[in-house]
Parts: C-alpha cells; sequence; structure tokens
C-alpha cells in the first residue's frame, strides 16, 4: 500500500548521465526537443518549480576532510539532474515523472517528497519521548 503524503512539493532526481553515448545527434536533439516540451508543459501548468541539469563532474566528500573525484559519467547512477515539482499526491508526481522522455532511453526517475523537517528530527524526538 502507498503512503499518502501531504507534502506537495517533490524532487524528480534524474540519473544516467551516458543515456545519449550509442545515439546520433540527430536522435539526441529529438529527445532534446522531447524533453524540453516535457518541460514546458509542467511550467505552463505551474508544477515546475525549479531545477535544471547537472555538470557530469564534480567532488564527493565523505568524512571530514575526504574528497574525491566523481561522480564518474560513466556511471548510470550519476545524477544528470533535478526539477522540483508541485503534485498533490506522491502518486500524481510518479505519473509526472512517467513522462520524462529520458525512461526511453535508459535514464532513470528518482521521485521523493520534500519533508516539512528532517526526518532525523522527529526520529530525536520520539528517542527522546521514550526515556521519558
Amino acid at each position: 500500500m502507498a503512503a499518502k503524503t501531504t507534502t506537495s512539493e517533490y524532487l524528480l532526481i534524474f540519473r544516467n548521465t551516458g543515456w545519449h553515448k550509442e545515439l546520433s545527434g540527430e536522435q539526441i536533439q529529438q529527445n532534446m526537443a522531447r524533453f524540453t516540451a516535457w518541460f514546458e508543459q509542467l511550467n505552463s501548468k505551474g508544477q515546475f518549480k525549479g531545477g535544471g541539469p547537472l555538470m557530469h563532474e564534480g567532488r564527493i566528500l565523505a568524512g571530514r576532510h575526504t574528497v574525491t573525484d566523481g561522480p564518474f559519467a560513466e556511471s548510470k547512477e550519476a545524477i544528470a539532474g533535478f526539477f522540483m515539482i508541485q503534485a498533490d499526491s506522491l502518486e500524481q508526481a510518479v505519473e509526472i515523472a512517467k513522462g520524462c522522455p529520458g525512461l526511453g532511453f535508459g535514464q532513470t526517475v528518482e521521485v521523493r517528497a520534500m519533508a516539512p523537517e528532517a526526518c532525523e528530527l522527529q526520529f530525536a524526538r520520539e528517542k527522546m519521548a521514550e526515556k521519558r
């Protein structure tokens, strides 16, 4: 059973920065035109709140002082970009995400509700209440 949420903002995380590598220039342009049309449709409906593509290179921080190269552009898990959208439910946000043209070319879209606060804060309050 899917959990309902009252949150109305969702993050769509687009993964796979190498979706285009096996396509011709014309195929890439056609898919990007579809992606632009999808974006414009969301924007005209007032559902697009922000976001965009990301550069394929960056740095990853772990611990206090560890910095490594990455994400690696050849990784299907590398984040290619993101959208913030407005939706009435997680189910509606998933339906919106299904319109992503990149899904037909190996991209994946992760859909996450924006939380009103960090989940860890709620967890901490519950732990402290257990001690009382």
